[in-house]
């Protein structure tokens, strides 16, 4: 191959690996590639190092600097035990350590723990696999210092990830994120990465914590009287292979459910998640075994994790008796709207309770807290923002809920993560709630947008791989914010929200006021007549996102079909305006 072939960066980061300490198997497979010339191959593989996004690193397994594999981990790993012995001088430092169904994430998990026990740190780590959520417990339950989960939540099997969370169980968020980043570019060679284990550093942690966990979130059950008249409202449950599978199906029958139907297919471990294409909620398809089984057996509620268990998708009955896919926005409205007004019915409120979301999830759930007198926050996309807030308004606010439209949610202060297991549960105690006045999930729904318009919301994803896709995307939002729209779906754009630039613009008069938020790569559109439209570029997948949101009045449940077709076809149009 020629010399000239490679971008240099992509070479050095080659030669680096061909003449230091790496495994014989991964320098044949780097020599096979430039052997059989394979550019594209190699420039994906190498042309940067993986990097903290807003769930951690996530990438393709294999060889490369841009590749999940022992070394990458291993480097991501010696710099967070840098860090933390840096952060917490001549202290025991503890961490726990969880992992998914992913292919190769237990030996992943145990590399991980390996390094951090090298390091002097002390290891929890879970004897099989479990949820996120139950990893994000363990850290504030066992008072430690960090923690990691590996997982790629829902993508292709083809991937893996590590997230990392801090001593208050949530995903590092700035400075702490970027310090680690920092420490890890200090390592040079993998030279240092003290990959030999003080084994008697790990200790091996399971059913004690499980239970602990069920406890906790056993305690968030509001409308226990309505679960013990409807306990056989008839649920299936997939975990899509996943963890999901081993906290739901208990916490359910902990909460009194009695007829939870399991897709025992789905129950098997199987990191190629051989029953679906990809294994995520948000996807019709991944949920189709469970709404077959569903309508075979006259179910009235569906749920379904990713492999992680920190997001669940679900589907109910509408007027008509057949089943909907609701997205993550109507699910997100749904499950805080109820614990808002179970809390409310209950007499609990008192004014210092709360609910977050992100900047890009439904302003119907700002509205429906503004009428409760609830405070609502606002963060930037990632559950870590979500769970930055909860840490600091511990002990002075009370969380109640928070979630995005991604699918995340949770209840309860017990974690700092999205947590499927305890949506799972509260969702399926919101559906015995309403069945118990005579009411469906999908009747309380249009209840929601009678009363406080309808809203509709669309994520548009679109896929740029590698290099050259990072780079189209990059040009896309510098092309945005030098020539940003004025007008879109027939209404001017009236305000412009830039949080990389930190401002917000006046179209109007073109005033510019500062925008308090931390810094990051998202330009958001309001226009006149109430749209929204946020443009996106993805942290852990080669995606920008376009996230839409349109409403109007809704008059009665009998419009509904009518209005969500006119806001379907304004969304259309608002894109279109895009040009996406």
């Amino acid at each position: 191959m020629s010399a000239s072939a490679l971008d240099p960066t992509v070479q050095s980061n080659i030669d680096q690996w061909l003449n230091g300490n790496y495994d014989e198997k991964s320098k044949q497979h780097i020599r096979d590639l430039l052997a059989a010339e394979k550019i594209t191959e190699l420039t994906d593989a190498f042309y940067k190092d993986l990097e903290f996004g807003t769930g951690g690193i996530r990438g393709i397994m294999g060889v490369g600097s841009n590749r999940i594999n022992k070394y990458t981990l291993g480097m991501a790993t010696q710099g967070l035990s840098n860090y933390l012995l840096q952060l917490y001088p001549n202290e025991q430092i503890k961490v726990a350590i969880a992992y998914d169904c992913r292919n190769d994430s237990d030996t992943f998990a145990r590399l991980v723990a390996e390094v951090f026990s090298a390091n002097g740190i002390y290891v929890y780590f879970f004897e099989s696999l479990r949820p996120t959520p139950e990893l994000s417990f363990a850290i504030r339950e066992l008072g430690c210092k960090s923690g990691v989960m590996l997982t790629a939540s829902h993508n292709p099997k083809e991937y893996n990830g590590y997230k990392a969370y801090g001593a208050d169980g949530g995903q590092l968020t700035g400075p702490h994120d970027v310090n680690v980043m920092e420490e890890v570019r200090k390592i040079q060679s993998v030279d240092e990465i003290k990959f030999t284990p003080q084994e008697d550093k790990i200790e091996t942690i399971g059913k004690e914590m499980d239970e602990k966990y069920l406890e906790a979130i056993l305690k968030l059950s509001i409308s226990k009287e309505a679960i013990q008249r409807q306990h056989d409202l008839a649920i299936v449950f997939s975990p899509i292979h996943g963890t999901g599978g081993v906290l739901v199906p208990p916490a359910l029958e902990r909460f009194g459910f009695t007829n939870v139907q399991l897709v025992e297919e789905q129950m098997v471990v199987d990191g190629n998640f051989p029953t679906v294409i990809y294994p995520n909620p948000e996807e019709e398809e991944a949920l189709t075994m469970a709404l077959n089984q569903a309508k075979a057996t006259d179910a009235e509620l569906v749920m379904a994790n990713d492999p992680d268990a920190d997001r669940v998708g679900i589907a109910v009955k509408n007027g008509d008796g057949e089943f909907i896919l609701l997205n993550g926005n109507q699910t997100a409205a749904l499950l805080i709207n109820y614990v808002m007004t179970a809390w409310e019915e209950s007499g609990k409120l008192t004014g210092t309770q709360y609910i977050v979301k992100t900047i890009v999830t439904s302003y119907l759930i700002d509205k429906m807290a503004a009428s409760k007198g609830i405070e609502c926050f606002n963060t930037l996309t990632g559950f870590k923002w979500i769970g930055k807030i909860m840490t600091a308004l511990q002990g002075k606010k009370t969380f109640l809920a928070g979630g995005e439209e991604s699918y995340g949610l949770l209840v309860g202060e017990h974690a700092r993560d999205k947590d499927a297991v305890v949506s799972c549960a509260m969702i399926a105690e919101m559906a015995a709630y309403y069945k118990d006045q005579g009411r469906s999930i999908w009747d309380a729904l249009i209840d929601i947008y009678v009363e406080y318009g309808c809203y509709k919301e669309k994520l548009i994803a679109i896929t740029k791989k590698g290099k050259s896709g990072a780079e189209e995307i990059a040009a896309l939002m510098e092309k945005y914010r030098k020539d940003p729209p004025k007008e879109l779906g027939g209404a001017a754009v009236s305000e412009i929200k830039d949080y990389l630039n930190s401002t917000t613009t006046n179209q109007a008069d073109g005033t510019v006021t500062p925008l308090d938020f931390p810094k990051s790569n998202v330009l958001q559109f309001f226009t006149a007549d109430g749209s929204i439209i946020s443009a996106r570029p993805s942290g852990t997948e080669p995606k920008i996102k376009f996230y839409c949101s349109v409403n109007a009045p809704l008059g009665s449940r009998a419009e509904f079909a009518a209005v969500e077709g006119k806001l379907d076809a304004k969304i259309d149009q608002l894109m279109t305006d895009l040009g996406v």
